[in-house]
């Protein structure tokens, strides 16, 4: 059984005690699993009933067309969830792939369960904490669409970079993507994000090394 202590500063407990974290663990089913390095957690075109809580490591969320173009829609890190839409729509099938970026340990949670049950106030936090996760997740889509919305590649580059810094209140700063990442999360050919990073390092406009950049020039 997870410790109730790993979980109640997650954003999905945030509130409850140890007893009510305990509940809804037996009533969601909780189950953990581990995964590889880019080994596939969820399919698009499949469903699913559970939301997944990275308790270790972390997963790519992206779209694969039967084309072959991949792009990244979002990072998921340590104490954040995923799949909680398609968890609670029942029976529609995912249009993404979730895939671990990193060896990972994932607490999977059976949210179908919350809606089947009588309403108990570990549940009524429940409900209210998924509905900041979604809104959460929301704004994360939107900021994307501001990254990529920019014909230029400098110009998403810098749309991008300049996001998390707001984020982090630094000039400083690791993101959570490689190289290969970062260019499918910004719809770029790898190479043509790579000169454009190298162009932008030359005239002193950033600094970087691996996915740790910062900041140089701006107002």
């Amino acid at each position: 059984m997870i410790s109730p202590d790993l979980l109640k500063n997650t954003l999905l407990f945030r509130g409850m005690n140890d007893d009510e974290i305990k509940t809804a663990l037996g009533t969601l089913r909780g189950s953990t699993k581990k995964y590889r390095k880019n080994q596939a957690v969820l399919h698009a075109g499949k469903t699913t009933e559970s939301i997944g809580l990275i308790l270790s490591g972390g997963v790519t969320v992206e779209s694969n067309d039967l084309w072959g173009n991949r792009t990244v829609l979002s990072h998921v890190g340590p104490g954040d969830f995923f799949a909680e839409t398609y968890a609670l729509t029942k029976n529609e099938p995912m249009l993404v792939d979730v895939t671990a970026g990193e060896p990972s340990e994932i607490l999977f949670l059976n949210i179908s369960t919350l809606l089947e049950t009588p309403a108990e106030r570990w549940q009524m936090t429940l409900t209210r904490n998924l509905l900041m996760i979604s809104a959460r997740k929301n704004l994360i889509l939107s900021r994307r669409s501001f990254h990529t919305s920019p014909k230029s590649a400098r110009s998403r580059i810098q749309a991008y970079l300049n996001s998390v810094s707001l984020q982090t209140g630094s000039r400083d700063f690791s993101i959570p993507f490689n190289r290969q990442q970062m260019a499918d999360y910004l719809n770029l050919d790898r190479t043509a994000l790579s000169k454009e990073l190298s162009r932008m390092k030359k005239e002193g406009i950033i600094d970087f090394w691996k996915n740790h950049f910062r900041i140089l020039s701006g107002n």
